[in-house]
């Protein structure tokens, strides 16, 4: 029995949404892997973050968004977003393992939503701060906002590496290559006719 074309999207669509999120929080502990402890507190500039507050501000984030995602607003009453912006004033030797453990926690909320919603669900109402959005569009509002602060964390981690960072992309110079590394295991077999 096949689904009906709803659904088939509605899958789809899930499975693109858990596979976004999935490359983003990747990335995210790739780089924050390269960057040791003492260097989570380090700020680039006046006004910037540091990779604790962007990872402090995450976990608040993703907790509030994603709790109780379909029946209560995505700004819960008990967030403190504000104080998710302030520089930790612990140790970076106990303070980053304990926030590592409280980003995997976090991140488990919203997996474990996306692998219990359903396609009719994508259309559902949900509130952020008692503004409307379909469920849809309120995870992707925060793809979008969980790749800036990723893309912060990559930054963050090269200008703290620099020549030593490992790269988490395409290397510079290296294009071609990988189009033809990635077509070579698209079709393993070029001289197979199609």
């Amino acid at each position: 029995m096949s689904m009906p074309p709803n659904d088939t999207l509605g899958q789809a669509v899930l499975a693109n949404l858990r596979h976004i999120f999935v490359q983003y929080k990747t990335l995210a502990d790739r780089a924050l892997a390269q960057i040791q402890p003492t260097e989570w507190l380090y700020t680039p500039a006046p006004g910037a973050n540091s990779a604790a507050v962007i990872v402090q501000h995450m976990v608040g984030n993703l907790r509030s968004r994603f709790t109780d995602f379909l029946t209560t607003d995505g700004e819960k009453p008990d967030r403190r977003r504000d104080p998710e912006f302030e520089e930790p004033n612990a140790p970076a030797e106990t303070y980053v393992p304990a926030l590592r453990k409280q980003w995997e926690t976090a991140w488990r909320i919203l997996f474990d939503l996306l692998n219990s919603l359903q396609p009719d669900d994508l259309l559902r109402t949900v509130t952020i701060r008692g503004e409307a959005h379909t469920a849809l569009a309120a995870l992707e509002r925060q793809v979008a906002h969980y790749s800036y602060h990723v893309g912060q964390l990559v930054q963050l981690g090269k200008l703290l590496r620099g020549a030593d960072w490992q790269n988490l992309s395409v290397p510079r110079g290296q294009s071609e290559n990988f189009t033809q590394q990635v077509q070579q295991r698209a079709n393993p077999n070029p001289n197979s006719i199609v």
